[in-house]
């Protein structure tokens, strides 16, 4: 891929797919000419950390499941993404494993009838931490994006929290909105 910079918008992440479909990044990379893959760093059960408990409406601490993934275009890190998820959800299911899992979690949420309805997105820029750093591959003076979003139900539940890492000089998050 020649352009580096990525144009990217949530809604084919929020959206299952259909049964035989790719995940959405590995469609969206393909769709652009590149390959999408990422590597699952981590799965699991542990204690929420504040700011999980709270998107998740949990208590700081409660245990959660989370799977932590590095994110790669053309076999280069894009993006670090760890995703929690509400215990009485995901507790003995795919999302609590390293495997991959078809047509990616949002599909396996509803499949289990947890169907997400609205998302909110926080995006804040920082200086890397040196773990980042080394991970994205990034230079000393180059900042992140951070993205924090919280997934919920119909009935106002969140069902999904997640907490990504970007190089700030790859991407641009774009954002539709339809009034009406």
């Amino acid at each position: 891929m020649v352009d580096h910079t990525w144009a990217s918008t949530s809604m084919p992440y929020l959206t299952p797919r259909a049964q035989g479909e790719a995940d959405a990044w590995g469609a969206e990379a393909a769709a652009r000419g590149g390959k999408g893959t990422q590597r699952i760093t981590h799965a699991g059960e542990e204690p929420a950390p504040d700011e999980v408990a709270a998107l998740l409406g949990v208590g700081s601490g409660d245990t959660v499941v989370v799977r932590r993934r590095i994110i790669e275009l053309d076999g280069d890190p894009c993006e670090l993404t760890d995703t929690y998820y509400p215990l009485d959800i995901a507790h003995g299911t795919p999302l609590a494993e390293t495997g991959k899992i078809r047509g990616g979690a949002v599909t396996l949420l509803a499949g289990l009838g947890h169907i997400g309805v609205r998302v909110r997105e926080d995006v804040t820029a920082r200086m890397p931490d040196a773990d980042e750093r080394a991970a994205l591959r990034l230079g000393r003076a180059e900042p992140v994006l951070r993205l924090s979003r919280v997934t919920l139900d119909a009935h106002d539940r969140a069902i999904q929290a997640d907490l990504m890492v970007m190089p700030a000089h790859r991407q641009l998050l774009r954002y539709e909105i339809r009034i009406g």
